[in-house]
């Protein structure tokens, strides 16, 4: 028999709120390219892993760091986009003098993210993280948006169909884990 504490069912009912608040943040032009998840258990251990040989491989203990609070996390809220829309707005914030140029350019893989990404589909990302985190805080279950976990994220494949993702893990504890952190 597996015993959830009330303060694990609350993080996990409040992971299903910040879903919510991400799906109806403001979005360019109505158009929602935003994909979202929750993550627990194996899955999430999976992501930790991940951000472990990611740490190997390039040298940055801030991915060991990022892992354990993942590992110490009662969930994962993963958001992401689909950057590699365009908006239609013409206005050349990608590096490109226009939309059409934009669709046209050869899109890559980086270290972390694919781009180029269109300016406006990473403005509606930070509104909807700032939007599930608001729900969070509001909630007081600890988090923190983290770039890290999302890179761990995209190269299990987790979130297909995003060029860009973000973790936020959560919890309930008597202090946050995720300030006061040191490195290891």
């Amino acid at each position: 028999m597996v015993v959830i504490k009330g303060e694990q069912e609350g993080v996990l009912e409040t992971a299903k709120l910040m879903l919510v608040s991400a799906r109806t943040a403001p979005k360019t032009a109505g158009i929602d390219d935003i994909e979202s998840a929750i993550i627990t258990g194996e899955e999430k251990d999976r992501i930790a892993t991940e951000m472990e040989k990611i740490a190997q491989e390039r040298g940055i203990r801030g991915f060991i760091r990022d892992a354990n609070n993942v590992r110490d996390s009662d969930a994962v809220v993963l958001i992401g986009v689909n950057g590699a829309k365009n908006s239609g707005q013409d206005c050349g914030g990608c590096g490109y003098k226009d939309c059409s140029a934009f669709d046209e350019a050869e899109k890559e893989k980086g270290k972390d993210f694919a781009g180029p990404n269109c300016m406006f589909k990473a403005l509606d990302l930070g509104i909807a993280l700032g939007s599930a985190v608001k729900t969070a805080a509001l909630l007081n279950v600890d988090n923190r948006i983290m770039y890290r976990v999302g890179t761990a994220a995209l190269r299990l494949k987790i979130m297909e169909k995003s060029t860009t993702v973000m973790g936020i893990p959560l919890s309930a504890k008597g202090k946050s884990i995720y300030f006061d952190r040191k490195f290891q």
